[in-house]
C-alpha cells in the first residue's frame, strides 16, 4: 500500500483516537514492514511503527516516509504504551481478533489514568480486499511465477515418485524463479487421497493410471498465488472424466458469475448449482473461493452464507471441487481480478485435461 495509512480509517466515525495494529500483516500494510516482530500505532496524523533491534536497519528502509519508527530494546507492547502515555491518547482501539489476552493484559495495567481500550473489528483487512494496481501488479507476478513453476516440476513427473518429492519440486522452481517461499504448505495427493481436500503429501508413491491433485501458490513480493491443477497418470476412466468436466463446468460458472457488486454467496451458488445437476451436490464440501494478497486466505469468502458485495479491484480464487472417499477427487481453482464488467483470469496455467 502506499499513500498516508491514517488516511484509511473515517476516524470521525470512530468511537477511538488510535488503533493499535498486532497483526503483522496489517501493520506491513499501514507501514512497509516486513518483519517478525512489530506492532503500529495508526492515529489520524500518521502511523509509528514498533519493532526490536535486529529489524533497526531493515525497518528504516522498509518504512521511510511511511511511519515514524521506534526500537524498542523491551516487549513492543511496553513501547506502545509508552508512546500512548506522550500523546496523551485516551481512547484506544485494539484488534481483537489477533491481540493476545497476555498483551491487553499489560496494555491495560501501563495505560495512563482516565485512557481506556476499546475491541476493534477487521478495518485494516476490510480496506484490504480492495487491492491498488501496484498491489494487482505483485499477485501477476506471483501468479506468473506460480505457473511457470508448475510447468517446470510436471515435466519431471513419473511412476514411483512420492507426493513429497513433486511438492518438494513445487517449492524449487517457485523459489528458483523469485517467489520467497510457498504462500502455503503444498498440497499433492494421489489415487484416492485426492478426495482429501488439504491433503498434506506423503512417501505415496505415484502409480499408472491414478489422478493427482496439486494445490500450490507462490508468495512474491509479499503477495500470495494460489490454483489447484488435476494431472493423470495415462488415461483417465470415464467416471475420473465426468467428475472433472463438471468441475470444470462449475469453475467455469463461478467465473462467470463474478463482476463488480455481486454478492460473494451468488458466485458460490452459481458453481454449487452446475455440480447439483450432474448430481455431485453432496460432494462439494467447502466454499467457491476466497480473497488472497498479502495472505494466502483474506476476505471476502465466496460461501453459501457470505453476503459481502464484489468490488472491482478484489482478487479471490474460484475452486470448486468434489471429494468422493476411496475414489478421489478433483478441484479446478483459478486466481481471478474483480472488474467493473467481469474478472479477469490472471492464472495462465491451461485447464485442459492434462494426461501424462
Amino acid at each position: 500500500m502506499s499513500g498516508n495509512a491514517s488516511g484509511l480509517l473515517r476516524w470521525e466515525e470512530l468511537k477511538f483516537d488510535a488503533l493499535l495494529l498486532s497483526w503483522l500483516p496489517n501493520v506491513r500494510y499501514v507501514s512497509g514492514f516486513t518483519g517478525s516482530n512489530g506492532m503500529a500505532l495508526l492515529t489520524p496524523d500518521g502511523v509509528t511503527l514498533f519493532t526490536d533491534p535486529r529489524y533497526t536497519i531493515r525497518a528504516a528502509e522498509e518504512c521511510r516516509g511511511r511511519a515514524k519508527l521506534v526500537v524498542a530494546k523491551g516487549p513492543l507492547i511496553k513501547a506502545a504504551a509508552q508512546a500512548i502515555h506522550r500523546r496523551h491518547l485516551k481512547r484506544i482501539g485494539f484488534e481483537k481478533a489477533h491481540l493476545t489476552y497476555e498483551s491487553w493484559q499489560t496494555l491495560k495495567e501501563l495505560l495512563p489514568l482516565g485512557a481506556g481500550l476499546k475491541p476493534a473489528g477487521p478495518l485494516i483487512e476490510e480496506r484490504r480486499m480492495i487491492k491498488t494496481a501496484e498491489e494487482v501488479e505483485r499477485i501477476r507476478r506471483s501468479v506468473r511465477t506460480n505457473s511457470a513453476a508448475f510447468d517446470a516440476a510436471v515435466k519431471k513427473i513419473k511412476p514411483g515418485m512420492s507426493e513429497s518429492q513433486l511438492a518438494a519440486e513445487l517449492e524449487y522452481q517457485m523459489r528458483r524463479r523469485g517467489a520467497e517461499k510457498p504462500a502455503f504448505d503444498t498440497i499433492v495427493a494421489s489415487g484416492p487421497r485426492t478426495a482429501l481436500p488439504h491433503a498434506q503429501p506423503t512417501g505415496q508413491r505415484f502409480r499408472d493410471r491414478e489422478l493427482i491433485l496439486i494445490d500450490m501458490g507462490a508468495t512474491q513480493e509479499g503477495y500470495a498465488s494460489d490454483m489447484t491443477r488435476m494431472v493423470f497418470l495415462s488415461e483417465p476412466g470415464p467416471e475420473t472424466r465426468k467428475m472433472y468436466e463438471a468441475v470444470l463446468e462449475a469453475q467455469q460458472a463461478g467465473i462467470e458469475a463474478v463482476r463488480d457488486g455481486v454478492r460473494a454467496d451468488r458466485v458460490d451458488g452459481a458453481a454449487r448449482r452446475i455440480l447439483k445437476a450432474h448430481g455431485m451436490a453432496g460432494a462439494f464440501v467447502h466454499s467457491t473461493g476466497h480473497g488472497l494478497g498479502l495472505e494466502i486466505h483474506e476476505p471476502p469468502r465466496l460461501g453459501k452464507k457470505d453476503k459481502t458485495q464484489l468490488r472491482a479491484g478484489m482478487v479471490v480464487t474460484i475452486e470448486p471441487g468434489v471429494y468422493v472417499e476411496g475414489t478421489g477427487g478433483v478441484r479446478i481453482e483459478d486466481t481471478v481480478l474483480v472488474t467493473e464488467n467481469g474478472c479477469e483470469i490472471l492464472t495462465p496455467t491451461s485447464k485442459e485435461l492434462t494426461v501424462l
